[in-house]
């Protein structure tokens, strides 16, 4: 693991200066990978990940399997998954987890959602905050803030759905459940993590996302849940706060999305850091913010970058946004995409998903950049690069995927034409300058649940969907497919730092071995009956690598 380091980033305090091209891997030498250093690296990963990968190298065919059915394909594979614990166990606080901000429609189904356009949504964002409603389950706890436990029922079948589309996370339940590789830990995926031994206590992080059905399910189930649709910023971070400033217990594992958590404890409650073996991390500002702790020598815990996994940069990024971005249009504005002029900011993975959506239903695509790299690429895929400023008059839609502050200002917003649509599908709301809007001459008006024409003294108005939030996640849903990918990298992450022997990760910023982004490859691979060929010992001689993988060098551009 220790090759497999990143350096970190730029220094960052309170405000993190805006975020432009994502954290690379250093390159490394391509005599490194080969089979003898391939050897001594799984030597170093954890004993139950040596195990895991060690059972992962047996590669499977159709031959392999007794049948030659995908069944059977699909139970070779489950038998070659074994977690095995750490010889040495360890005592732990037996109190509730701590769970982290994940949204919860990331984190569980994403086959319903509580906007304009879904069926059983009790979302009426005039309803007064259920903080102070007193709630309790069937069996009595009421360690717990939702919006209505009795939709306990309907969340669970939501949840029931979504694990059909969650294949290598529901084999990772299966064959880990008996081994607990998180006994004593305290964190969050919720539901599998539970089954592999932790406790978790759960947050949203994004105040549109959480889905209220599932929140109530998980709140039955006994989960400590705090998160509704439509919180308000108080209530985000009293939410927050009711996670991980509980004194009846203290975490010792963060998983977060976005950094709130983290930033959260380093402010108010510092001292928990003593008791915490990691942090693991999925999204571009959240990791942002942790190689500029790094940086400036105030990152008191191992992290793991899970963003940068290949698995999550091209599966939750590319091509769930490529799907995502139509959905979350077509639910808020039933816009018709074919002739409009759309503008995309940004040409990174979300935003080459977004682009590559919009063309195939006709749409006219221009993209801004800042990077000339991703702007190349963008020209070589037929996309005209240009400034804000030269085709703001003109689009009827104007999407930011960049992650970066202030990338659409007042100044942009008074041009654009009647009914121009803004939105945003970068993880940060500080994309579109909002508080530049909220000014006496104009007026809001709200036509929908996350839907605000913003009108302006001559009549003109624009179309601002989720009030400048994460697109996806707070009007439309997410491929509950893509989430099992990243869900599995993300436990993996944990299940590595929560038992890796004290001393191995230094307070620094790590990425998993490129192996175990292969593995949650291969985990997906018979869903779709797919074979993967195996390569022949010359062959794996003739190209310097093991047979079994990794198959690519850290610095290869997937």
């Amino acid at each position: 693991m220790a090759e497999e380091k990143q350096l970190t980033g730029a220094c960052r305090e309170e405000d993190m200066p805006p975020p432009g091209v994502g954290p690379q891997a250093p390159a490394e030498d391509d005599r490194e990978d080969t089979c003898e250093s391939s050897k001594k690296q799984a030597a170093k990963s954890s004993p139950n990940l040596l195990k895991m990968l060690k059972a992962a190298e047996s590669r499977w065919s159709p031959h392999q399997s007794q049948n030659g059915t995908k069944e059977g394909v699909t139970e070779a594979l489950k038998t070659d998954m074994q977690i095995q614990l750490s010889e040495q166990k360890q005592e732990f606080n037996k109190r509730p987890i701590k769970a982290v901000p994940r949204t919860l429609s990331r984190s569980i189904s994403q086959s319903s959602n509580d906007s304009f356009s879904s069926m059983g949504s009790d979302c009426s964002e005039d309803e007064a905050s259920p903080r102070n409603k007193v709630q309790k389950t069937s069996k009595g706890t009421s360690d717990f803030c939702i919006k209505n436990i009795k939709q306990a029922d309907f969340g669970r079948r939501e949840i029931e759905i979504a694990e059909q589309e969650m294949p290598a996370l529901m084999v990772l339940r299966k064959k880990a459940e008996g081994e607990k590789p998180l006994a004593g830990a305290k964190v969050v995926l919720i539901e599998t993590l539970s089954v592999l031994g932790a406790q978790c206590r759960w947050a949203a992080c994004n105040i549109f996302s959480t889905q209220n059905a599932v929140a109530a399910a998980l709140a039955e189930g006994g989960t400590c849940v705090f998160a509704w649709k439509g919180e308000t910023e108080d209530d985000f971070w009293w939410c927050i706060d009711r996670c991980v400033g509980a004194d009846i217990w203290q975490p010792n594992v963060i998983l977060d999305d976005g950094g709130d958590l983290t930033h959260w404890l380093s402010k108010k409650y510092p001292s928990q850091f003593k008791n915490i073996r990691g942090i693991v991390e999925e999204s571009v500002t959240g990791v942002y913010r942790l190689y500029q702790l790094s940086k400036a020598s105030k990152l008191c815990v191992p992290a793991m970058n899970v963003n940068d996994s290949v698995t999550k940069q091209k599966f939750d990024s590319l091509y769930c946004c490529k799907e995502s971005i139509l959905d979350g249009l077509k639910r808020t504005t039933d816009v018709m995409f074919g002739g409009k002029q759309v503008l995309v900011c940004g040409y990174g993975e979300v935003g080459k998903g977004c682009c590559g959506a919009l063309k195939a239903l006709g749409a006219v695509v221009y993209v801004t950049e800042v990077d000339p790299i991703c702007a190349l690429q963008a020209c070589m895929d037929g996309f005209r690069v240009i400034q804000l400023s030269e085709v703001v008059r003109q689009v009827d839609m104007v999407i930011t995927c960049t992650g970066n502050k202030h990338v659409v200002v007042r100044e942009h917003m008074d041009r654009m034409k009647n009914g121009c649509i803004v939105c945003n599908m970068g993880h940060s709301n500080t994309e579109i300058d909002l508080v530049s809007l909220r000014t006496a001459e104009l007026r809001w008006e709200r036509v929908r649940p996350q839907v605000d024409h913003i009108i302006w003294p001559d009549g003109r108005r624009i179309v601002l969907l989720a009030e400048g939030r994460l697109l996806n996640l707070s009007c439309s849903t997410v491929p509950t497919f893509v989430l099992s990918i990243t869900a599995t990298t993300q436990a993996l992450a944990l299940i590595e730092l929560f038992n890796a022997p004290e001393g191995r990760y230094k307070q620094d910023v790590y990425l998993l071995p490129k192996k175990m982004d292969e593995y949650v490859a291969s985990l997906h691979l018979p869903s779709f009956d797919a074979h993967l060929t195996e390569l022949t010992s010359e062959q794996a001689k003739y190209l310097g690598i093991s047979k079994h993988g990794p198959f690519k060098p850290n610095y290869y551009r997937y």
